[in-house]
């Protein structure tokens, strides 16, 4: 006699009555597992497994030790900068040490060296080398020498003198250094007269760098003469530039 209801398949799932393994049917969304560890049984296949790790080997899904794996591994670049740069500076005392190391300068050797560069006068290397003279050295004699190797020469000196200084000076400033420099007093009345013969050309192209217009009120005329003359321009030659300027610039 069959009872309406429940059908027979759903008296072995009874939750009061006992589990009947026989008549037990796979869940759909139950896996294998769980329905063979329900049944007692273990698993009918082995599950794949990643093998161990290696003690040496890093899992690269793991962000953080990527980051220190990649970080131990980087060259010290930085590191061997470092070392480079501090053994590149030398400590002030290393740097004396050397020096005293050097062997010691000759007074002629020095000479050479202020000479190679341009042209003294005897008396401007004179005060010069003072300074480094020792016992053993005479410093005459090594003048002298120099003079007579032409090593050392006045009169290249007051060329040198004028081809630097004409272009912006007149002749009195110049003749003036050359009588600073103990220059010999023929080499400075030579150098006077080939000046005052380029004289007015000379302050004309100073003149004209500086204002290029002639005075318009006494003020300016006083402006414009004092600047030449303070360049070492004779009044004479003021005089001719600036017209109309006082008598007293006429004459030298």
């Amino acid at each position: 006699m069959i009872r309406k209801g429940r059908s027979l398949s759903d008296t072995g799932r009874n939750a009061g009555g006992p589990h009947n393994d026989e008549n037990d049917s796979l869940d759909p969304s139950e896996s294998f597992d769980a329905h063979n560890r329900a049944a007692g049984r273990g698993p009918q296949r082995a599950q794949f497994q990643n093998p161990p790790a290696s003690p040496n080997s890093a899992d690269f899904s793991d962000p953080f030790e990527t980051a220190r794996i990649t970080t131990a591994t980087e060259p010290t670049y930085s590191r061997s900068r470092d070392s480079r740069r501090a053994s590149g500076n030398a400590k002030p005392g290393q740097n004396e040490a050397k020096k005293s190391q050097r062997p010691a300068r000759s007074l002629k050797g020095r000479a050479l060296g202020y000479l190679s560069r341009r042209e003294y006068s005897r008396s401007e290397l004179a005060r010069k080398l003072k300074p480094f003279v020792e016992e053993n050295d005479s410093l005459d004699t090594l003048l002298d020498t120099l003079e007579a190797e032409n090593w050392l020469s006045d009169s290249r000196f007051t060329e040198s003198l004028i081809h630097r200084r004409s272009s912006r000076l007149g002749a009195s400033r110049i003749v003036g250094e050359l009588k600073q420099h103990s220059v010999d007093q023929t080499l400075v009345e030579e150098a006077s007269a080939q000046l005052r013969e380029t004289e007015l050309a000379r302050a004309q192209a100073v003149w004209r760098k500086k204002f290029g217009e002639l005075p318009q009120t006494p003020a300016e005329r006083a402006k414009q003469a004092r600047f030449l003359a303070s360049r070492g321009f004779s009044g004479a030659t003021i005089g001719k530039i600036l017209k109309g300027i006082d008598e007293e610039w006429s004459g030298d």
